[in-house]
């Protein structure tokens, strides 16, 4: 079990908004959606380049390691939040 405490107030990673989620490393996100429903997110650089991308099913959560500086964008059900990892 992973232990995270959070740093940063919870908001959804809508199409519209980037967000470097506080300047945050560590990320927790969730998948709103019903279950079978995945969504896609992606990573960027500061500079807009993409950097990754990967899908999150419905009604599941994950944690991901970025740069302060990256930005996640993804559908308005993916809820993410700042987290620092237990001893970090």
């Amino acid at each position: 079990m992973v232990i995270w405490k959070p740093i940063t107030t919870e908001a959804n990673l809508h199409a519209s908004t980037v967000s470097n989620i506080g300047l945050s490393r560590y990320v927790r996100l969730l998948n709103t959606s019903a279950v079978g429903t995945e969504l896609l997110v992606t990573l960027k650089n500061v500079g807009t380049d993409t950097l990754g991308t990967f899908s999150i099913e419905g009604q599941q959560e994950c944690i991901i390691y970025k740069e302060p500086s990256d930005t996640l964008i993804g559908g308005a059900a993916v809820e993410a939040v700042g987290v620092a990892i237990n001893g970090s």
